[in-house]
């Protein structure tokens, strides 16, 4: 199902004067639709795909995607309106029952798709005819020359911008990225079920690799602790990926250090459920952490203390910034800095999503906001430390999402 808002987006681009959206990454398609993007969007060209969100919430949505892809669209998108373009890859829907030669069986199936015997594919895909669609759709929907479109413009390369802005040239095309990113901050129930089984599902992962790791073990084999934890206790196929950013040692970017007495772990790590990442961190030690491991801990966990006591609705995300920095140049790092201290969690590319737990956001924090708020620190020389959880803004408060406690943990007894 989508998990774009209509009536959120009315008043978004209500306040904007804008008249309509219009969507072009693969992730905010999928976001609007439901739907996959498909594989035309893998080179991060514009115009693989398309949808068309007039301002106006009781006028329904418009997509473009391929016509490879239009199946799964359809199985999975209420969108009723979907035009699609074709893609290099040949195909044929026969009819089963049908007998005779199969040319011929071939060509019947194509005129009965509408396709003329002079088809031909592109090379790729051709952005032209997927900005013909949004053309039309936009006009059938009353939403005519001079309008003011809100773009996605963030998925736009220079080279590609030309293209669009020579299409859409009787109207009005602004900036639209920031609008698809608020769109995406706040979560529906399925999207924060999703992030829900995904941070528990990781925390097993952390669990085990707690539990089971060993002095004179490689960092690969520490970290393969955790991902061989997480793909036992996955739930099937909803598991869509994981990624680990774990280090041994005094090496805090990776490295293949062999663990010994006294190295910190720094475990960074989230789980994919269709799509959408966790992000949790933890630090642990094996044996007795040295005076400065444990210096180092302690200011990020008085950092991280201070910032989570200001997750709830109605905070500026700056101030959460600035009271975890202020509680770390307490603790007796004056010169520490951090430029973000968090972010959303969603089906962004990366593990981190906009919004960001930064100095100069402007975000107020909302009920069904997810959250990573973590306070890392990366001591070439010493170790990687990391406190990170992940939270549901509620009405009231927030709702940290992790169990396993943030204290430096001695490992490998």
């Amino acid at each position: 199902m989508p998990a774009l808002d209509r009536l959120r987006a009315e008043r978004l681009m209500a306040d904007a004067g804008f008249d309509a959206l219009l969507l072009l990454s693969p992730e905010s398609f999928r976001h609007a639709t439901g739907a996959p993007a498909g594989v035309g969007t893998m080179w991060r060209r514009a115009g693989a795909v398309a949808v068309l969100v007039p301002a106006d919430a009781s006028i329904p949505e418009m997509a473009v995607a391929s016509d490879l892809f239009a199946p799964a669209f359809r199985a999975a998108s209420p969108i009723a309106d979907l035009r699609t373009t074709p893609l290099w890859v040949e195909t044929t829907d026969l009819d089963a029952d049908a007998e005779g030669d199969l040319a011929a069986r071939v060509a019947f199936a194509n005129r009965i798709a509408g396709r003329s015997a002079h088809f031909t594919r592109p090379t790729t895909f051709d952005a032209s005819l997927c900005y013909q669609h949004v053309i039309a759709a936009l006009a059938e929907r009353g939403i005519g020359p001079g309008s003011r479109i809100s773009v996605e413009l963030s998925a736009i390369s220079a080279r590609d911008l030309p293209d669009l802005q020579a299409v859409f040239k009787d109207y009005r095309l602004e900036d639209g990225s920031d609008i698809a990113a608020r769109l995406k901050m706040i979560k529906t129930p399925d999207e924060i079920s999703w992030l829900r089984q995904a941070v528990e599902l990781s925390e097993r992962g952390i669990s085990a690799m707690r539990d089971n790791a060993r002095t004179g073990m490689s960092r690969r084999e520490i970290a393969a602790l955790w991902i061989d934890a997480v793909k036992a206790a996955s739930p099937g196929a909803a598991l869509t990926g994981t990624w680990d950013y774990v280090s041994v040692g005094k090496d805090p970017w990776g490295g293949e250090a062999t663990a010994t007495e006294g190295d910190i772990v720094k475990v960074d790590v989230g789980c994919l459920i269709n799509g959408y990442t966790s992000d949790t961190g933890r630090t642990f030690v094996f044996g007795a952490p040295s005076d400065d491991a444990r210096r180092a801990h302690e200011a990020l966990a008085a950092g991280f203390a201070a910032g989570e006591a200001l997750l709830r609705p109605g905070t500026p995300l700056k101030e959460i910034h600035r009271a975890a920095t202020a509680a770390i140049h307490a603790a007796g790092f004056p010169e520490f800095s951090r430029g973000h201290f968090g972010h959303g969690l969603g089906a962004s590319l990366g593990s981190e999503e906009w919004p960001f737990i930064a100095a100069d956001s402007d975000v107020i924090a909302e009920p069904g906001m997810v959250l990573a708020f973590e306070c890392p620190w990366y001591l070439t020389g010493l170790g990687g430390f990391i406190l990170e959880n992940q939270y549901l803004i509620t009405k009231t408060g927030a709702e940290n999402m992790n169990r396993l406690p943030t204290d430096l943990i001695t490992i490998g007894r």
